[in-house]
């Protein structure tokens, strides 16, 4: 059990993609009602302070990220406890402030040196998923202030997170797509962003094998 905490304590990035990708299993459960939502809403609050926890393992200053947090966190408990859903979009801006903080802060934290780490390795799926859901987040916002901006109707937050991956991964696979200028002009530029990561990744695992070939 020891060994398996010192383990955890040594790979936050892990524990970080692994309660994410939780989060991706567990939401369809939780949709189906308020109390279930709320739910959601909590796991998001600890999802957001287990990415704190994990920036202190990079170069930047993980206050920055805690200035963001409060304000986020304080507008999700209290659209549980109100059940006022108009608050969502709200901390939805915050929340993708923070995850995209995040994910540029775990890529520096690949990139500082020629050695790969357990947990940098870890941290390659993880900053895509910080990713998937910061442009989640941006979606919402942009769905908020542009009705429609998504197709007919209002996008759930699955739906969006959907979009996300998708869109990053540049599979094409989903079934909501953007309807509008703004709406298209952000996800052009979430294509942008996991094209460019997913060549960097890929060209930083290259060159690093091709230079201990050389050695």
């Amino acid at each position: 059990m020891r060994e398996w905490g010192r383990f955890v304590r040594r790979t936050p990035c892990l524990l970080l993609l692994i309660v994410q990708l939780g989060g991706v299993l567990l939401y369809p459960f939780m949709a189906q009602n308020y109390v279930g939502r709320a739910a959601f809403s909590v796991f998001g609050i600890l999802v957001l302070a287990l990415t704190i926890l994990a920036l202190r393992a990079t170069p930047w200053f993980s206050w920055v990220s805690g200035l963001v947090f409060v304000p986020a966190a304080v507008l999700l408990l209290i659209s549980i406890f109100t059940n006022n859903t108009e608050l969502f979009p709200w901390s939805s801006g915050f929340e993708a402030v923070l995850y995209l903080y995040a994910g540029v802060s775990m890529l520096a934290y690949m990139l500082k040196d020629d050695e790969v780490t357990t947990d940098e390795l870890f941290a390659i799926p993880t900053v895509f998923t910080l990713l998937a859901w910061a442009f989640a987040y941006v979606f919402v916002v942009v769905q908020s202030l542009d009705p429609g901006a998504f197709g007919p109707g209002e996008r759930g937050w699955m739906e969006l997170l959907y979009l996300s991956f998708t869109t990053l991964s540049s599979t094409g696979l989903s079934d909501v797509g953007p309807a509008t200028g703004h709406a298209r002009s952000v996800t052009m530029l979430a294509q942008v962003v996991g094209i460019f990561y997913i060549a960097m990744v890929v060209t930083r695992l290259v060159s690093l094998r091709s230079a201990r070939r050389t050695v």
